[in-house]
């Protein structure tokens, strides 16, 4: 009697474990599942599209890959799911990467729009810009460079002379065009001025981050 109530419990034990081991797989299958379907449903999306709620989409993206990993890590044997993840987190990581250079585009491009009342374009060709409205525009981008100067760090203030010398470069054909000596002088002062705003702020900027950076 003893050796069948040992038997029933024993086979209670295996079943409860066999049991127990079923539950695991099945979570586990089903967190790795939801895992894999985010990242498929992200990466069909534009990227023009994702940049504009990124971070939300990067938390997501965490919760659900830990998620699947603290299942999978109940597992014994782990290594198709292992597969699973990592194939899921490449897909993602490539992704990813293209969102962040499209974002760092708009940014800079957004960078560069704000200095104008007319979008500048990827190329900076500049080619709204005239004889007739060169100097108001020489004006506005001086004009908001002041206006701000203290908000822009270092890399701003190398994109702002690349804009500088693009715009510079526009004007080098506008000359030929027929630009005005009252425009040319007033554009000339608005070099100079342009200069030692550069110059200062640049440098202030780059001693402000270096110090940062010790501390």
């Amino acid at each position: 009697m003893k050796n069948i109530h040992k038997y029933i419990a024993l086979t209670v034990l295996v079943t409860l474990s066999v049991s127990c081991k079923d539950e695991k797989q099945e979570m586990a299958h089903q967190k790795v599942a939801q895992f894999t379907m985010y990242v498929d449903s992200i990466s069909r999306v534009a990227t023009d599209e994702t940049t504009k709620n990124w971070e939300s989409i990067q938390a997501r993206y965490e919760k659900v890959k830990m998620e699947a990993q603290d299942a999978m890590n109940q597992l014994e044997n782990k290594m198709d799911m292992e597969t699973l993840i990592d194939k899921a987190d490449s897909k993602y990581e490539e992704y990813k990467a293209a969102v962040l250079l499209k974002r760092d585009a708009m940014l800079r491009e957004n960078f560069r729009n704000s200095f104008f009342t007319e979008n500048v374009g990827e190329d900076m060709k500049f080619e709204w810009v005239n004889k007739d409205n060169i100097a108001d525009v020489y004006l506005h981008f001086i004009g908001t460079i002041e206006q701000n100067k203290d908000s822009y760090t270092r890399e701003d203030w190398d994109e702002i002379k690349l804009i500088y010398e693009a715009l510079d470069t526009r004007k080098n054909t506008v000359e030929k065009e027929g630009l005005s000596s009252k425009d040319n002088i007033k554009i000339a002062g608005l070099k100079i001025k342009f200069a030692t705003l550069y110059q200062i702020n640049r440098a202030t900027a780059k001693s402000k981050e270096n110090t940062e950076a010790k501390e």
